[in-house]
């Protein structure tokens, strides 16, 4: 950006906070009363549990490094990749 022209520029601000309340809640109703957020939790667990099932011990030793390196999320709570 040029200086010259800086003393031109109006601020502007805008408070997102009331638009995402809005889309919060569109989205909580677009899932609809049957959404079981707990359900959720538990088919994702069982959907990991069964992805790094059966896995030889490379595949072990690979997905333990991984883990390590904190590229794949572990198994406590909460899990997350830290990169």
């Amino acid at each position: 950006m040029n200086q010259d022209t800086d003393h031109d520029l109006v601020p502007f601000a805008i408070d997102l906070t009331r638009e995402e309340v809005r889309r919060r809640a569109e989205v909580v109703a677009a899932l609809g009363p049957d959404w079981d957020p707990v359900a959720v939790l538990r088919e994702e667990q069982a959907a990991h549990d069964l992805l790094y099932s059966g896995l030889d011990e490379e595949q072990l030793r690979i997905h333990s490094a991984l883990v390590a390196a904190g590229v794949l999320p572990g198994r406590e709570p909460g899990r997350a990749a830290s990169r």
